[in-house]
């Protein structure tokens, strides 16, 4: 492949635009300073919402409800995975795009435009995040992607490949799609994270410090979890056949 014969790692020559075949167009197109070409990520698809079942059906997995995982939406994205544009729920976190991006010009350059900074900030968040989003991928497209939190459960991009996932882009692709994408990742990163007994048993402290650090009493997100699922403890639940 000529990209590999000109220094820039394209990956074995298989016919596929993958990652690493983006990510080394990118760098030659740069070395160059000509406009990159490649298709940047797409934010919008055909956003189809959960279904009725798609609750029982993925909590049958780890042995809750639809109440519990109501919970969790409700508190994380208010219970809607796509914006009022029809985006992927997202929200950019420049103290995390500090980290992503390590030491060297491409963070002081983040830093200059306001992009990324070493703590994290109260009140700094824009009423928009895209607009930051969007100036943070011409610096860095996947340190951007994995800097931002996304969807119903607020999946933050740098655990993609925990919730089986190649790219920060590839989930966020995904999740653009079908908001049953964005539900089992977070169950996924649940399991992953051994957050499923908390859940199971209500022990909404235990879950919101593992969900959310250890400042979530702050936030009083244990509080609102509870309160969230007793609320959604008093609908009557979707019938679901129990698990063999």
């Amino acid at each position: 492949m000529a990209l590999n014969e000109l220094g820039f790692d394209a990956g074995p020559e298989d016919g596929i635009l993958g990652d690493r075949t983006r990510g080394a167009s990118g760098d030659f197109l740069a070395s160059r300073d000509v406009p990159s070409t490649i298709a940047p990520p797409r934010f919008t698809g055909a956003a189809k919402p959960l279904e009725d079942i798609d609750l029982p059906k993925i909590g049958a997995q780890i042995g809750v409800g639809e109440d519990e995982l109501h919970a969790v939406m409700d508190v994380e994205a208010k219970g809607s995975g796509f914006d009022s544009l029809g985006r992927v729920a997202m929200l950019f976190e420049p103290h995390v795009f500090y980290r992503e991006l390590g030491p060297g010009a491409a963070r002081d350059k983040a830093v200059g435009q306001g992009l990324a900074y070493k703590n994290w900030r109260s009140g700094g968040y824009p009423s928009d995040s895209y607009p930051r989003l969007l100036a943070a991928i011409q610096i860095d497209e996947e340190a951007a992607l994995r800097s931002a939190s996304w969807g119903l459960g607020q999946m933050m991009g740098f655990n993609a490949q925990m919730v089986g996932f190649n790219t920060a882009r590839a989930m966020v692709e995904a999740f653009a799609d079908d908001e049953e994408a964005q539900l089992q990742a977070m169950v996924d990163y649940i399991v992953a994270a051994g957050l499923d007994d908390e859940l199971r048993r209500h022990d909404w402290s235990g879950f919101a410090r593992g969900y959310n650090g250890p400042s979530y009493a702050t936030h009083g997100y244990h509080t609102k979890l509870r309160s969230a699922f007793l609320r959604w403890d008093k609908i009557a639940d979707t019938p679901y056949p129990e698990a063999a």
